[in-house]
């Protein structure tokens, strides 16, 4: 019993701690991290996701901090009208994920 209970705890704190290791940021925190160039303007962020993606439009974006590093988020829709979701580290730009959404 006193294993299965350890057990427990050890799966709980283990999903907290990774729940604990994402969280969004709100509009002011994002600017001053791109006003202290900390991460890039949110233009050349979208600027490029499109570039993967020539002819979409931003529907939706949102900046995140995950395990130490800003993640910007953006979701696409492109001109066949397919949505697109893509991560890129808010700092340098690179895609991180790139994928169609259902």
């Amino acid at each position: 019993m006193k294993a299965l209970i350890a057990l427990f705890t050890a799966s709980t704190l283990a999903l907290g701690a990774n729940v604990a290791l994402a969280r969004d940021l709100g509009p002011d925190e994002a600017l001053k991290l791109r006003d202290a160039g900390t991460i890039q303007s949110f233009e050349k962020l979208n600027e490029a996701a499109i570039a993967k993606h020539p002819g979409a439009k931003v529907e939706e974006t949102e900046l995140e901090e995950e395990y130490g590093r800003y993640v910007y988020q953006v979701e696409l829709r492109d001109e066949k009208g397919q949505q697109w979701d893509l991560e890129l580290d808010a700092k340098t730009g690179e895609v991180l994920k790139d994928h169609q959404d259902d």
